[in-house]
C-alpha cells in the first residue's frame, strides 16, 4: 500500500486533487491518501466552499501559512511542511499545478529523498517573468514522476533534458472534476440570480498583476469590455485584488454605466453553472481555458502567451492579448458567428479518467 500526501494550496489545486483523492479512497488496498492544505489561499469561507462543493473531507494537515511575498510564503511552507514529511514518512508526495505550494513542497521532498509526482507537468508559457513559469520549470526539474495533460507538454520536458522514463501522458484531471460535477452544478440557481437565465451573456475573470496592476493596460481592457457589453451582459466575479484596483484607478463609474455585472467570487459549482451557459468567456486564468475547450465554449484569453497551447490548436481558445481593438474585434467576430468554434475538438485523454491513470502510474 502506498501512502501519498496530496498537496493543495490554492483553489485551482482543489479541483485537481479532488478526483485523484477520491480515486485513491476507492482503492484502499493500494492507497492510503492524506490531504495537506498549506493555507496559501487562506480565505476560510472560499476554501471551505470549494472543499464542500468538491466533496472533499477536511484536510488531514493544515499548515496555515497565509499570505506574504513569494519568498516569505515559499519559505514558510517549507519550514512547516518538513516536520510533516518527517512524521508521516510518505511513499509519494503529489503536487499539482504551479503555485508556491507546489515548488515549496517539492523542494522539501527533494532534499529529504522523498519521491514527488507532479500533476500538470510540462506546461510552458515561455514567459519567465511569470512566477508560475519559474515554479513549473523548477518543480519539473526535481520531480520523480511527471504526469502531463497533453503531448506538447511531453515534448517540452524532453527538450529540457528530462529522462523519458519519468514522463507519463495521463490526460487532464481538471476535466475529471468538470465532468464529475456538471450534473450537481445544474442545481445551482446562479444564472437566475444574475438575471441571465435563457439569455446570451459573457463571463469574465481577471486577476493577473500584468493586467490589473498597470493602469493603462487595465483601462484598455475596461474600454473593450464596455464595447462588448453593448452586445450582451458580462458577469464578472471580481477577484479581491482586481476590485481594489478598480477603486484605486477610478474605473467604477465606467463599469457601472455598462452592462458589466460585478459580483463576489463564486464557489466551484456556482461558477461552473455560470460559465457553462455563457456565449463567450473572457479570462486571464489557466484552468478556464481548458474547461471552456472541454465544453465547446468560445474563450478569449487576455494574455500575450499561454502555457496551454493545446486549447488553441484543438480547442475553443483564442489568445487575444490586452490590446483594446483586438479584444473588441475578435469578441464581436465570435458573437457574430455562432459556428466559429464548430471545428474545435477535445484534446486526447481529456475524458474524465485521468485520475485513474495517475493512480496506476504511481503504483508502477
Amino acid at each position: 500500500m502506498l501512502k501519498v500526501l496530496n498537496i493543495v494550496g490554492a483553489r485551482p489545486n482543489f479541483m485537481k486533487v479532488a478526483p485523484i483523492y477520491a480515486k485513491m479512497k476507492r482503492r484502499p488496498e493500494e492507497f492510503a491518501p492524506l490531504i495537506v492544505h498549506t493555507g496559501q489561499h487562506y480565505d476560510a469561507a472560499m476554501s471551505d466552499a470549494f472543499f464542500d462543493d468538491l466533496g472533499m473531507p477536511k484536510p488531514d494537515v493544515y499548515l496555515g501559512v497565509g499570505s506574504g511575498s513569494h519568498a516569505v510564503q515559499t519559505a514558510k511552507i517549507m519550514t512547516e511542511f518538513e516536520p510533516v514529511i518527517l512524521r508521516e514518512k510518505p511513499d509519494w508526495v503529489l503536487v499539482v499545478g504551479d503555485v508556491n505550494s507546489t515548488i515549496a513542497c517539492a523542494l522539501v521532498c527533494s532534499k529529504l529523498g522523498v519521491k514527488v509526482a507532479h500533476v500538470e507537468a510540462g506546461l510552458r508559457s515561455g514567459d519567465r517573468s511569470m512566477p508560475e513559469e519559474i515554479n513549473r520549470i523548477l518543480t519539473d526539474a526535481i520531480s520523480d514522476l511527471l504526469l502531463t495533460t497533453s503531448q506538447d507538454a511531453d515534448e517540452n520536458l524532453r527538450r529540457e533534458g528530462i529522462p523519458p522514463e519519468k514522463i507519463r501522458f495521463v490526460g487532464n484531471v481538471m476535466i475529471d472534476s468538470l465532468l464529475d460535477h456538471m450534473k450537481v452544478a445544474e442545481h445551482s440557481t446562479v444564472r437566475e440570480e444574475m438575471g441571465v437565465e435563457g439569455k446570451d451573456y459573457a463571463v469574465l475573470t481577471l486577476h493577473r498583476p500584468s493586467n490589473v496592476d498597470d493602469r493603462e493596460t487595465f483601462s484598455g481592457i475596461v474600454d473593450a469590455l464596455v464595447t462588448i457589453a453593448e452586445r450582451l451582459p458580462i458577469v464578472f466575479p471580481v477577484h479581491p485584488r482586481t476590485r481594489a484596483k478598480i477603486e484605486e484607478f477610478g474605473f467604477g463609474e465606467r463599469i457601472a454605466a455598462a452592462d458589466i455585472r460585478l459580483v463576489e467570487p463564486l464557489g466551484y459549482l456556482d461558477f461552473m453553472r455560470l460559465y457553462s451557459g455563457a456565449r463567450l468567456v473572457l479570462t486571464d486564468s489557466g484552468g478556464l481555458q481548458e474547461e471552456t475547450t472541454a465544453l465547446g465554449i468560445p474563450c478569449l484569453t487576455l494574455r500575450e502567451n499561454t502555457e496551454r497551447p493545446i486549447t488553441i490548436e484543438l480547442g475553443t481558445n483564442i489568445l487575444v492579448g490586452t490590446d483594446r481593438n483586438k479584444i473588441e474585434q475578435i469578441a464581436l467576430d465570435v458573437l457574430s458567428n455562432p459556428t466559429s468554434d464548430q471545428n474545435a475538438t477535445i484534446p486526447p485523454l481529456w475524458d474524465g479518467k485521468a485520475a485513474g491513470r495517475i493512480c496506476d502510474e504511481l503504483l508502477k
